[in-house]
């Protein structure tokens, strides 16, 4: 996810022979490996930005800046089965790099680009995953914009709210027809490949965790429900555009940053793990491999 605040952090079956090879695909002890009808490994191209990408998490595969690991859901899905994988998935990448290139920065030092990942796409690509729509609509920003120690402070949501304005319900209104677009775009390029977007995952329980996370109890609720909210657009596209949604916000309750360093999925302002802020941890992508190939195993 990107934004100025957010770079010091991180520096996210239509065809028929996709449909025949993924009727087997699992994640976990004893996995089926994953083969194309013609015998070929499943060809698997993972989309995204830095809640697929795994920022921080060992070991970095690909540019440094997109914070890819060798540990997030796409490399955990494609061990796991023995798929064919072109992972793309970039920090601070947003709907447009899926056709446009990503310019990249560590610390806001300029670090080259990369290519759009729309790129990796092909005509017998079999399985594509995605998650998108974190940067598009600021998320990571407004979060680090919510955050305080005076428990007497004025509620940041009042901010996102002025003039009986809601910002952030703009923002993820604008968010949908790019969803739609991003969706059509793999469809066209990959008209065989079953696709697969995920949502984001819970990151701060009801009422929160204050100070634990320094947010105020009325904040942590704003910005889950924001993410709810986006993932509720998420959903909603992937529904109208040929896609399958999986919701990781559900399975994550009682794993969000307000648990037990060794019981979360995602980590807080202050990580207790090697992840990123606000970012999932390595145990959180592997639950995500976990969900994703659960839901093609039983599809």
């Amino acid at each position: 996810m990107n934004s100025s605040r957010s770079k010091a952090f991180c520096r996210t079956v239509r065809g028929s022979v996709a449909a025949l090879a993924l009727a087997g695909l699992a994640v976990g002890t004893g996995a089926s490996s994953a083969w194309a009808a013609d015998g070929a490994p499943l060809s698997y191209v993972a989309l995204g930005d830095s809640m697929a990408s795994g920022p921080l998490i060992p070991d970095i595969t690909g540019p440094v800046a997109c914070g890819r690991s060798t540990h997030n859901y796409a490399h955990e899905l494609a061990a796991s089965t023995g798929a064919s994988l072109r992972d793309v998935t970039c920090s601070g990448a947003a709907s447009k790099h899926m056709t446009e290139k990503q310019s990249l920065s560590l610390l806001d030092i300029p670090m080259g680009s990369v290519p759009p990942q729309f790129d990796a796409l092909r005509a017998d690509t079999d399985l594509v995953t995605l998650t998108i729509g974190g940067n598009d609509t600021g998320l990571v920003g407004i979060a680090q914009n919510c955050t305080t120690l005076d428990p007497n402070a004025t509620p940041c949501k009042e901010r996102y709210n002025e003039g009986g304005v809601d910002q952030v319900g703009q923002r993820i209104a604008e968010f949908a027809p790019r969803m739609a677009a991003v969706l059509d775009g793999i469809h066209q390029r990959s008209p065989q490949a079953r696709v697969i977007v995920t949502g984001y995952g819970l990151y701060i329980k009801p009422g929160g965790c204050w100070p634990l996370q320094p947010v105020l109890p009325v904040d942590a609720d704003f910005l889950q429900g924001s993410v709810d909210r986006m993932n509720a657009v998420i959903a909603e596209q992937s529904a109208a555009h040929g896609a399958e949604y999986i919701d990781l916000a559900t399975p994550s309750k009682g794993h969000d940053s307000c648990r037990a360093p060794s019981d979360r999925w995602l980590e807080g302002y202050v990580p207790t793990a090697a992840a990123a802020p606000l970012h999932p941890n390595r145990q959180g992508e592997e639950n995500y491999a976990r969900i994703i190939g659960a839901h093609l195993q039983g599809s």
